[in-house]
C-alpha cells in the first residue's frame, strides 16, 4: 500500500503546461517523474489528451466583454495528444521523450477583412522534447520527500509556418501563415529546466510542487504575421511583422488526498509567456501573458495503470504589454496594449501505463 501511495504521489507532481488561447503557451510534455521502487517496471508510457475553447478577450486583466456582444471575438478550439515515453535508468535517474500531436482551428472576422467569419486550421506533430531527470537525494533514504531536477532540449519539429486560406472578399482568398496561437511549433531549439518536489504529510495527505522553464534563445522564426499580405510600415517599425520564439514558464503546487484507489488533488497553477526572454532578444510578434488557475484533479490506480482527469479553471487572466506594444508606445506617444483570447478552463484526461 505504501508503494502504491508513493507512485500516486509521483503521478501528481507531473508538470504540464497548457496553451491558453491566443497566449501560445505550448505543451511541456507528459510524465516527467518516475517512482524509485525496485519493481520490474523500467518503462512508462503516458497519453494525455487536452482540449479547450478560448474566446474571452483581455487587455491586461480587464475582460473586453464588448467583443462577444459585437460578435467580433476570436474563437480557438485546440486539442493536443501528448504521447510520453520514459525509461528508468536507476532508482535515481530517468530519461523522457515527449511527442505532441495537435489539431487546432481558429474562427475570426478580422483575419478575413471582416467580410465574414471563417475558419483556419492546423494539424500535425508539434515540438518534441527529450529530458534527463535525477532525484537530488537518494530516494531510498528520502521516502518522505525529495526534489527532482530535469534538464531537457526542445527541438523545432513542429511546423511553425502552417498555412491556410484567408478571405480577401467573400469570393477570393489568399494563402498565408495561420495565427501564432495555432502554429504547431515555435521554430526554435530550446532548453528546458524543471524542479519537481513532494512531501508526505501522512499516509493520506501529501504536498507537491513543480517549476518548469523553457528558454528559447532564438529571437524570431521568420514566419510572417501578415496572413499572406504585405507588412505595414508600423509592423516593420515595431518588429511585429514576423513571429517571435518566446520563452515560457509554469509554477504549480497543491495537496493530494488518497482514498482507497483514488487520489484527489487540489492546487494552483500559474502559466506564463514572458514579455522578455531569459536569453536572447525579445523582438517579434508574441502575445505575452499569464494565467492563474485553480486545479482540481482525480486519479484512479489499478495494477500498473493510472487513469486521471483534471480541469484547471482560470481565476486570473492577464495579457501583458508586449515588446512591439512598448515600441509603438515610445514611437507614437500613445499607450498601446494588445489583447488576447483566453479559455475559462482546460479539460485533461489520460492514462499512465507501467511496463
Amino acid at each position: 500500500m505504501k508503494n502504491i501511495f508513493f507512485i500516486i504521489i509521483l503521478f501528481f507532481i507531473v508538470p504540464q503546461a497548457y496553451s491558453q488561447g491566443c497566449v501560445a503557451i505550448r505543451s511541456t510534455g507528459g510524465m516527467c517523474t518516475m517512482d524509485h521502487h525496485s519493481d520490474s517496471s523500467k518503462w512508462q508510457i503516458s497519453i494525455n489528451n487536452r482540449y479547450f475553447k478560448s474566446y474571452k478577450h483581455f487587455i491586461g486583466t480587464v475582460e473586453q466583454t464588448q467583443r462577444q456582444t459585437l460578435g467580433t471575438e476570436v474563437i480557438n478550439h485546440q486539442y493536443t495528444m501528448d504521447v510520453t515515453i520514459q525509461r528508468k535508468l536507476s532508482s535515481r535517474w530517468s530519461l523522457m521523450f515527449d511527442l505532441p500531436i495537435e489539431a487546432n482551428s481558429r474562427s475570426s472576422l478580422y483575419e478575413h477583412n471582416n467580410v465574414g467569419r471563417y475558419l483556419t486550421h492546423s494539424f500535425g506533430v508539434g515540438d518534441i522534447r527529450f529530458a534527463l531527470y535525477s532525484w537530488l537525494w537518494n530516494p531510498d533514504k528520502m521516502p518522505k520527500g525529495n526534489i527532482q531536477a530535469g534538464l531537457g532540449i526542445k527541438l523545432p519539429t513542429g511546423n511553425y509556418n502552417c498555412q491556410d486560406y484567408f478571405h480577401i472578399t467573400k469570393d477570393s482568398v489568399r494563402l498565408g501563415p495561420v495565427d501564432q496561437s495555432i502554429q504547431l511549433g515555435d521554430g526554435g531549439t530550446g532548453i528546458t529546466f524543471e524542479l519537481n518536489t513532494f512531501y508526505n504529510l501522512s499516509h493520506q495527505f501529501s504536498l507537491y510542487g513543480n517549476f518548469y522553464y523553457l528558454s528559447n534563445p532564438q529571437e524570431v522564426n521568420g514566419t510572417s504575421t501578415t496572413r499572406g499580405g504585405i507588412a505595414s510600415s508600423s509592423a516593420i517599425k515595431n518588429h511585429s511583422d514576423v513571429m517571435s520564439v518566446p520563452d515560457q514558464m509554469m509554477v504549480r503546487g497543491g495537496v493530494n488526498m488518497m482514498v482507497h484507489s483514488f487520489t484527489f488533488s487540489a492546487g494552483v497553477r500559474d502559466e506564463c509567456l514572458p514579455v522578455n526572454d531569459l536569453i536572447g532578444g525579445s523582438n517579434g510578434f508574441r502575445r505575452p501573458g499569464y494565467i492563474v488557475s485553480i486545479e482540481p484533479g482525480v486519479n484512479y490506480t489499478t495494477g500498473k495503470i493510472n487513469f486521471y482527469a483534471f480541469v484547471p479553471f482560470a481565476i486570473v487572466r492577464n495579457r501583458t504589454q508586449s515588446v512591439p506594444d512598448q515600441i509603438t508606445t515610445a514611437l507614437t506617444g500613445v499607450y498601446t496594449h494588445g489583447d488576447a483570447a483566453f479559455a475559462d478552463y482546460t479539460i485533461n484526461i489520460g492514462m499512465n501505463i507501467k511496463l
